[in-house]
């Protein structure tokens, strides 16, 4: 019996149901960010009408100093710089099941510690090689410090949320400390560390004043995500942390796999804080903390640990933070308010994903 050629289905359309399918998923994923971003724009706005603050007019001016005048592009791209770094740091933790959440003060011994090492460096060594050398003292620092909780999570399984929050406090401590004794600069009257002269900073982009930082934090992501999500190393990090007896079984050596997570995040961490001095601050002053290691964690979340979109996240929150900036200044909202914002984006994501959840439920049944 003959088939009619016609009445068989081509390639096409084979092929046309798994790439509808594909695009329907996509979208639901897009429409599963962008609503919950939307709604918790609606909700911030009335916060911000119930305390006297016209939300138009602030979202105005978040809007103009964060994305659309050419200078505050510029100071959002620099500020983007840091929290990428941030972020790769947590992406490799959160990816390995494992929690770091001593960012902070890993930061700011790495930000002490550039500060600290590269105006000194660059009086005996080329500029270039002094930076690097400054960059991987801060590095090394943060690695150290990280020591503590990845070995009690690796031998006596001790969990790494309290110690790295222990860790973190005592490291915020200690930076303060080494600013007002060890390094301060006894050529100012505001305690603060030595500071690198600009000539002596990363270059700029082109003729912009984005530092050039930026290409490095770009960078890092990148390669932290292939690493995780393209590598054999990733695949036994994942493994570790999300179940350690199978990867015991497995063969691997889990205390050492732990000990590599703790380090590579806070590796990274500690360069954020070297980028961020080297490039842009120039100096640590006494009691300064961003607070960048907690802002980025919820960034990281509605990512979903995936790096290309935590580039954009972080955009946005580096667009939310310089523009957070200029309307404090001007209608006299809080800086914090940004991290009220992003904490309700997250608080509405884990609504949608609860929602899609149930309904995914209900339609099998």
């Amino acid at each position: 019996m003959s088939v009619n050629s016609a009445d068989a289905p081509g390639p096409t359309a084979l092929d046309a149901a798994p790439g509808a399918a594909r695009l329907r998923e996509a979208g639901r994923r897009i429409a599963m960010t962008v609503g919950p971003i939307l709604a918790s724009l609606v909700i911030a706005g009335f916060i911000l009408l119930a305390v006297g603050v016209d939300p138009l007019s602030y979202y105005g001016y978040v809007l103009d100093r964060g994305l659309l005048s050419p200078s505050g592009v510029q100071q959002t791209l620099t500020r983007m710089a840091p929290l990428l770094f941030v972020a790769a740091g947590l992406i490799v933790a959160f990816r390995a099941g494992m929690w770091n959440l001593g960012g902070d003060g890993q930061f700011l011994l790495g930000a002490v510690v550039a500060a600290a090492a590269a105006p000194v460096l660059v009086t005996v060594m080329p500029g270039f090689l002094a930076l690097l050398c400054a960059f991987l003292l801060s590095t090394a620092v943060a690695v150290i410090w990280s020591l503590v909780p990845a070995l009690l999570r690796a031998y006596q399984g001790v969990n790494e949320i309290i110690t790295t929050l222990m860790m973190s406090f005592l490291g915020v401590s200690l930076a303060n400390v080494l600013v007002k004794l060890v390094f301060l600069d006894p050529e100012t009257t505001v305690p603060q560390t030595r500071t690198l002269p600009v000539a002596e900073r990363l270059p700029r982009l082109f003729d912009t004043t984005v530092s050039s930082g930026l290409i490095f934090g770009l960078a890092a992501v990148v390669i932290v995500h292939l690493v995780m999500t393209r590598t054999a190393f990733g695949l036994r990090l994942r493994i570790v942390g999300a179940n350690p007896r199978a990867a015991i079984h497995a063969g691997l050596r889990v205390p050492l796999l732990t000990v590599a997570v703790f380090a590579l995040s806070a590796g990274l961490i500690g360069m954020a804080g070297a980028i961020d001095i080297l490039g842009v601050q120039g100096n640590v002053r006494a009691d300064w903390n961003p607070a960048y290691g907690l802002a980025v964690i919820p960034v990281v979340f509605l990512a979903r640990m995936n790096g290309f979109a935590a580039i954009a996240f972080v955009f946005l929150l580096s667009m939310l933070s310089i523009g957070g900036e200029s309307a404090a200044r001007r209608i006299g909202v809080p800086n914090h308010f940004t991290l009220v914002l992003v904490s309700i984006v997250l608080i509405m994501l884990a609504l949608a994903e609860y929602i899609d959840h149930r309904f995914k439920q209900a339609r099998r049944a």
